[in-house]
């Protein structure tokens, strides 16, 4: 698989950062628990006032500013396990390395209400992150964590990660995404003890 070099819409913009939510495409999908990426995707176009209806490399995306960085919100359409297509597309084309794609994700070892940010490391078995990492062959990107729950010991992993939150699960989640978004700034600013400490 090749990739072109791409100009953006505005031929003066020019991408330092990749922001990337995981998730799964469909609107059967949108509240579930699998889907925690995508919720901050759309907190952070909200925030940012972000067209969100681009569509390249097999994702959804759209241009903003952030704090001075040019950035590049990306929704991956092609579900969870092949997440790591949609990034490799984007950041091969622009010539971004890994240490500025900054990937969130849900995380089954947090209860909901909870978040961490890391500046690089292993999957913890999330398959979206291991994708990622399969294809960019790096594990230095930073990433932030939403605690989604943890799966209760009668019920499989694929069935709770795609199962909804529930709606009191949704209120706790709401400050949360306000927090990663708020954190965001810090991590493009290479100060990402700074957004440890406000978040971890």
């Amino acid at each position: 698989m090749s990739f072109r070099k791409v100009s953006s819409k505005n031929s003066k913009f020019s991408p330092e950062w990749l922001i990337v939510g995981l998730g799964n495409p469909g609107s059967q999908y949108g509240i579930t628990r699998h889907n925690a990426g995508f919720m901050c995707i759309d907190k952070l176009a909200d925030e940012y006032r972000v067209n969100m209806k681009n569509k390249m490399f097999n994702a959804m995306y759209g241009e903003c500013e952030i704090d001075g960085h040019n950035c590049l919100l990306i929704k991956p359409l092609t579900y969870m396990n092949n997440s790591g297509l949609a990034v490799f597309g984007f950041a091969k084309a622009y010539g971004i390395k890994p240490q500025r794609v900054l990937v969130i994700s849900d995380d089954v070892s947090f209860d909901v209400g909870k978040m961490r940010v890391r500046r690089n490391g292993s999957s913890g078995g999330q398959n979206g992150l291991n994708s990622i990492i399969d294809k960019l062959q790096s594990k230095e990107f930073p990433r932030i964590k939403i605690g989604v729950g943890k799966k209760p010991e009668w019920q499989d992993m694929a069935d709770w990660v795609l199962s909804n939150f529930k709606m009191d699960e949704l209120d706790a989640l709401q400050p949360v995404l306000k927090k990663a978004v708020d954190a965001i700034p810090y991590i493009l600013n290479d100060d990402i003890d700074t957004a440890m400490q406000k978040v971890n």
